[in-house]
């Protein structure tokens, strides 16, 4: 059978079912959130969470999602009147979990393209509080191409605008008729550079002046930070096994990691709209994310990089492999809980990396390592410089094990390895600032310590100069020449051997 409300009835009376259903009444709520995008990160995090405020009594609403990339997934929507499973699938404490659960929260889904008025009267319908969105980090984009008559204008922001200035001349700018509005797309700033975009469209559009008053009085933009990862729907095997466990069909059957973070930044009256996050501690109401971010960023990203340069010349494929092997888990381990999260100034460092560690070892989750090396020298600057700086200038020693996976970064923009793939027809994620760490390589000839010497006294690519930070330059030249002249496992099993760092 295939998932709907008429088969919810079958699976209520059918004890054996192991998936969590949702109450039948919970299906009535009032549609309080238009969501812009039907992807897998929106099904798998702000669906999953207003999911489960409604489920506790917070009742945040129904969602009534709006779909605009042709995928036919607002027709799966409609066909399962709304519904869909989640299955949890991951490691979280050391034990591995596997749950599902059908997701009620979502009311409908409209096709932007075939029914934009349907949008419209979804604009004017007055129970709306909330507006979601996950447009990829190319969605907020300004759009100088766009009209306000196109049904539908071209671009999320456009869509957004004609939508907002719907809403706003049907209640006659009646400010308790405003929407918060909570973008999900992966860049910093969200909700500030959405706003912005909105605004520069709707003066293009020459809209009545009080519309911008009425977004800048009832209309607040938050800025987010979103993290889970959610591959969607799963295929082959794996896609045959659940559905087979869950006794049944379901064309959008989602499978996401345990964990999950949605930070959002808002205080005030704002802060107080959101009342039904405050019993999920998967969610973060605070006037100020940039700690969740900091932690993201160094904790999470900075250890993926370092993990990757190391791991691939040991033949390790995803992250997984990489944090299985047990000394590449060890220098992974020291270098967040001893390096790390010490000096980030923000609260729960050491659980969060705990919780990353597990999410690292995911079965169900297959992570590229050579995906993690697309720009990687910017992102060995964002990432990981910054730590290694701030760990030196505080604790007054060189971060070893950072040190080792700077040593790792350098040596794998060598160009060997990239070569290697692209002679085997690989792809080669680009790197557009690793040019200039050839060009130390070219210039240093056959001295590793004049190649490390150049590279970390390079100010223009790293902002600072590493070769300042006494005693970097040879933490680094040591643990690079050992990889060029003993490889890396044996430079790495040194490595951990020397800072006897825990198994």
């Amino acid at each position: 059978m295939r998932l709907g409300r008429a088969l919810l009835d079958v699976l209520r009376r059918d004890r054996s079912s192991a998936t969590e259903l949702p109450d039948e009444q919970l299906m009535n709520l009032p549609e309080t959130i238009v969501q812009f995008g039907t992807g897998a990160l929106l099904r798998g995090l702000i669906d999953d969470a207003v999911h489960g405020a409604n489920q506790r009594g917070a009742h945040a609403g129904r969602i009534v999602a709006i779909a605009s990339t042709g995928s036919a997934r607002d027709q799966a929507l409609r066909e399962q009147d709304g519904l869909f499973t989640l299955v949890v699938e991951g490691i979280e404490k050391g034990q591995r979990i596997e749950e599902a659960r059908v997701v009620s929260s979502l009311s409908r889904a409209i096709s932007a393209a075939d029914d934009w008025d349907d949008v419209l009267v979804l604009a004017r319908q007055e129970s709306l509080r909330f507006a979601f969105s996950n447009t990829t980090e190319v969605g907020i984009v300004d759009d100088h191409v766009s009209r306000f008559d196109d049904r539908p204008p071209k671009s999320f922001p456009a869509k957004l605008t004609r939508f907002l200035a719907e809403r706003a001349r049907a209640f006659d700018y009646d400010p308790r008729r405003g929407l918060v509005v909570i973008p999900c797309e992966l860049i910093e700033n969200n909700g500030d550079k959405l706003a912005s975009i909105v605004l520069a469209i709707a003066s293009r559009w020459r809209l009545d002046g009080r519309f911008a008053r009425w977004i800048e009085d009832a209309v607040p933009f938050c800025n987010t930070l979103v993290d889970r990862i959610v591959p969607g729907v799963p295929r082959g095997e794996h896609a045959a096994y659940l559905s087979a466990k869950l006794g049944y069909d379901d064309a959008l059957l989602t499978t996401c990691e345990p964990y999950r973070l949605l930070a959002i930044e808002a205080s005030g009256e704002v802060a107080a709209a959101l009342t039904w996050a405050a019993s999920d501690d998967g969610i973060i109401v605070s006037p100020d994310i940039g700690p969740y971010r900091t932690r993201k960023v160094h904790l999470l990203n900075g250890p993926h990089s370092i993990m990757a340069c190391v791991a691939i010349p040991m033949g390790c494929e995803t992250v997984r492999d990489a944090i299985t092997h047990p000394a590449i888990h060890q220098l992974a381990r020291h270098a967040m809980m001893e390096e790390i999260a010490p000096v980030l100034d923000v609260d729960g460092a050491e659980e969060f990396a705990e919780a990353v560690l597990d999410r690292f070892q995911n079965p169900y989750i297959r992570h590229a390592l050579i995906d993690i090396t697309l720009q990687a020298t910017m992102k060995m600057r964002v990432r990981v410089v910054p730590i290694i700086q701030r760990h030196a200038e505080r604790r007054g020693v060189v971060p070893q094990s950072l040190a080792f996976g700077f040593a790792a970064y350098l040596l794998f923009m060598d160009g060997r390895i990239q070569e290697a793939r692209r002679a085997l027809g690989l792809d080669v994620p680009a790197d557009d600032q690793g040019s200039r760490v050839h060009e130390h390589w070219s210039s240093a000839g056959s001295s590793v310590r004049a190649l490390v010497e150049a590279a970390c006294g390079d100010v223009a690519l790293w902002g600072t100069d590493l070769g300042a930070i006494p005693g970097f330059s040879d933490s680094v030249t040591d643990a690079l020449q050992r990889m060029r002249t003993e490889g890396m496992a044996a430079a790495l099993e040194h490595h951990v051997g020397v800072l006897a760092l825990p198994a």
